[in-house]
Parts: C-alpha cells; sequence; structure tokens
C-alpha cells in the first residue's frame, strides 16, 4: 500500500477529536448549569427586596415604633420569607433607624436600612 491510496483518519486523530468535543460539551453543560444557578439567585434577592420593601413601608407608616429587634415570617410568591427589623436610635434624638434583613433557607436575601422621624 502507497501513502497516495490511504484515506481518512487514523484512530487516534478520531480519538483526540471526541476528546476535544467532549471537554467543549461539558463546558457548555457547566456554563448552563451556572446561568440556572444565577437566575436562582437573582430571583431569591428580587423578591427578597419586594419584602424588605414592604415592611419599610410598613415601618415608615407606623404611628410609632419602640427601639429594639423584632421577627417574623411572611408569604410572597408561594414562599416562605423570614425577616428581622432592630429599631435602634441615631445621633440626633428625633431620627430613628431601622433596619431590615430578609432570608429564605439558604441564606440572606435582602436588606435595607431607612431612617424616620421618631412619632410624638
Amino acid at each position: 500500500m502507497t501513502s497516495a491510496s490511504r484515506q481518512g483518519f487514523t484512530m487516534i486523530e478520531l480519538l483526540v477529536a471526541l476528546a476535544v468535543f467532549s471537554l467543549a460539551a461539558m463546558a457548555l453543560l457547566n456554563l448552563a448549569g451556572e446561568n440556572t444557578r444565577s437566575q436562582a439567585r437573582v430571583e431569591d434577592r428580587t423578591l427578597g427586596g419586594i419584602v424588605a420593601e414592604n415592611l419599610a413601608v410598613q415601618a415608615s407608616i407606623a404611628p410609632s415604633l419602640g427601639e429594639g429587634e423584632s421577627s417574623g415570617q411572611t408569604t410572597l410568591a408561594g414562599r416562605s420569607w423570614r425577616w428581622s427589623q432592630t429599631v435602634a436610635a441615631t445621633d440626633d434624638p428625633n431620627i430613628q433607624r431601622i433596619q431590615i434583613r430578609v432570608s429564605t433557607e439558604e441564606g440572606q436575601a435582602a436588606a435595607r436600612t431607612l431612617f424616620r422621624a421618631r412619632a410624638g
């Protein structure tokens, strides 16, 4: 057999091509999985932010807020959200600082801080 009559790929060339293709496929699958995880984190932060904003509105329109910490649980979008609210004095005796933290089972989803005039 002469070299001019040989055609096609050798077994080594096919194995190398298959290895390169499989590495590219694995990279694409990993990227798709990371996009899915990222989307879930964005959803948690967005919905947690809505819960925190709702609590901030409630705190800002409440007739009075005593200093200290309170916590609770609320439901939004069919999911349960834990929250904690800390009301503290500031250097100005007429201003209160309110910190709100919202979390899921996975961890903190959102946080808000607002200031309001002390009632009275």
